[in-house]
């Protein structure tokens, strides 16, 4: 500043050569220049001259703008004539939405530099380059933004002709790397002084709080332009576990996990990655928050619209496990389209406490339809119907008398139930279980898991219920007897009971069988029928131990037959001769007849 050219307006920068051929930067000018610079005989005035009409002539387009024509409209970016080799890029964000150009039309534009693919950035307007210290310090103070040229790469940044010399941070020069800095030498910049010393000449200038100025500007404009319901198309930013950030031309917007697709997702990177082209809706804006959330599958066709046409209750239908809750399993069947599966409907047989010991996430299973629910959007879904009902036929398969074999399920203080078959139990009662001891509890002689035999008592399909016995196939004193004995054979019992036209008689121990009472009584028919008197409408119970003798001894007095007595009336106690009618070894049944002397 001692210098006095340095006040004057014809050499307001003479610093600007002086620091540029110190640092070797006036190769910039021409070689003849570095050449001339180095001569003590050439003047520093002609030096500037010569500077000064270079750079004007790389700055004039910046500095006075330019009328550009647009020859093209994509959907972010305008193209335009601008009288150069190539052409520039203007954002569509630069326009109103409701005024976008078209083809011909004409643009007042300024050159900010040029992009990667070698394209002029433009921007609409023009930009002034500040002429002195006075424009410079009005222009730091209003925060303007000013034209400059990269003269080259310095220590920690750039270096800036904005009419002086001026740094620029690498920080705040809106790139990443040292390559994309070299780019910028001699390309023609916005920015914005951010500390100026007129004394010292020093100057730092920000080119990213333009550009940041510019996004922020664009966003609230996009903001303000779109509204809920819009179809927008972007551009994958990023991806997080819960979903998406969408560039909306401008803005960015959230696609949810949930919004991608009908059919579940279990993260975004699944089908979606970053760079790729997306068209969404637009389902809510926050103003307040500046929040856009946007949804792909609301382009699509809802899949339950079709349902209650397609889908029957009956139906077969596969599918794969979704995911497990504690009351049963979600199986998806289509995309988009779920249907539960309840814990109650897994299994036919045993009880199911959790839908993860059935079935896996990931899984594929058949099920049949129970029930559909548009309006709530809900199928009820049936594992074990599609195995099918096992106790259809079992009257055949598990007729009273029949032997099972098969594993002790459960056991209750009442019994103990055994698998047959899968899906069918039978129930053992704790009086069933053993005939040789009075049994309090199951657990006394049965375990869960073991395998034992029983024999169908009884069966009903109604109820889905069937009653075993474990006793009945232990071999007994009756069984002895029946193996022992015929039909025919002639056997002495004893009289239990008489009751109406039978008789309950007692074989042995344990063996009991039934004799029928002859319709007449007191005659002799033949050598089958016993001549008894009708059965009195009361018995003794008292048993008569000297029937037998009395009969005995009436004959040995009279000499005359027993059969020509009056036959004595059958009661309870009396010992009788009867012979076996019918023996039927598998219902363990003895039908009687009385022997007549």
């Amino acid at each position: 500043m001692n210098n006095p050219e340095t006040s004057s307006p014809e050499t307001s920068s003479p610093i600007v050569p002086e620091a540029n051929a110190s640092e070797g930067s006036a190769a910039q000018a021409g070689a003849g220049e570095t050449a001339r610079a180095s001569e003590p005989t050439e003047s520093f005035k002609d030096i500037f001259s010569e500077y000064e009409q270079s750079h004007s002539r790389k700055r004039e387009p910046g500095a006075q703008g330019r009328e550009g024509t647009v020859i093209a409209v994509t959907t972010d970016a305008i193209v335009l004539d601008i009288g150069y080799k190539t052409e520039g890029v203007l954002p569509l964000t630069a326009f109103p939405a409701d005024k976008p150009p078209k083809p011909g039309d004409k643009v007042q534009v300024t050159i900010k530099g040029r992009d990667p693919e070698g394209y002029y950035e433009l921007t609409r307007g023009k930009v002034e380059r500040p002429t002195d210290w006075a424009s410079l310090e009005k222009a730091f103070a209003e925060k303007a933004t000013i034209v400059g040229t990269v003269t080259g790469v310095v220590k920690g940044g750039l270096s800036v002709d904005i009419g002086v010399r001026a740094f620029m941070p690498a920080s705040r020069s809106g790139t990443h790397d040292a390559a994309e800095l070299e780019k910028l030498v001699e390309q023609e910049i916005r920015c914005r002084i951010i500390k100026i010393d007129v004394e010292d000449e020093d100057v730092v200038v920000d080119r990213r709080a333009i550009a940041e100025d510019e996004e922020r500007a664009g966003k609230e404009r996009r903001y303000s332009e779109l509204k809920e319901g819009d179809r927008v198309q972007g551009e994958v930013r990023s991806l997080t576990d819960y979903g998406a950030f969408v560039d909306i031309g401008g803005a960015d917007a959230l696609l949810h996990v949930g919004e991608i697709s009908w059919h579940r997702i279990n993260k975004p990177s699944d089908v979606l990655s970053t760079g790729q082209q997306i068209e969404a809706r637009i389902i809510k804006i926050d103003s307040d928050k500046r929040r856009i959330a946007i949804s792909m599958k609301q382009l699509q066709p809802h899949p339950w619209d079709g349902v209650a046409e397609k889908y029957k209750a009956g139906e077969r239908v596969h599918g794969t496990v979704t995911r497990l809750m504690d009351f049963g399993a979600f199986v998806e069947i289509e995309p988009g389209i779920e249907g539960l599966i309840h814990i109650s409907e897994m299994s036919w047989g045993k009880r199911v406490r959790s839908a993860a010991d059935v079935v896996k996430p990931g899984e594929t299973v058949e099920a049949v339809i129970l029930g559909v629910s548009p309006a709530e959007r809900r199928i009820s879904l049936g594992l074990k119907q599609a195995l099918g009902d096992p106790w259809v036929g079992a009257e055949q398969k598990f007729a009273p008398g029949t032997v099972i074999e098969g594993p002790v399920t459960n056991i209750m203080k009442f019994g103990a139930f055994v698998q047959l078959v899968e899906g069918v139990e039978g129930m053992i009662h704790v009086s069933e279980i053993s005939a040789e001891k009075r049994i309090n509890h199951p657990q006394e002689v049965l375990r869960v898991g073991q395998v034992v035999k029983a024999q169908v008592l009884a069966l009903d399909t109604e109820k889905r219920n069937i009653r075993l016995s474990m006793k009945q196939l232990v071999p007994t004193g009756l069984d002895e007897y029946i193996a022992e004995h015929k039909a025919g054979d002639v056997v002495t019992g004893r009289i239990v009971e008489v009751v109406a036209a039978q008789a309950r008689v007692e074989l042995g121990e344990g063996v009991s069988a039934m004799c029928r009472i002859p319709a007449e009584g007191g005659k002799k028919e033949d050598k089958t029928a016993g001549a008894v008197s009708p059965v009195p409408s009361s018995t003794s119970s008292k048993p008569d131990l000297s029937s037998l003798g009395s009969m005995l001894q009436a004959r040995w007095k009279s000499g005359a037959p027993a059969s020509e007595e009056k036959p004595e009336a059958l009661r309870a106690g009396q010992i009788r001769k009867f012979r076996i009618a019918k023996l039927d070894a598998e219902t363990k049944r003895i039908e009687l007849e009385l022997e007549l002397a």
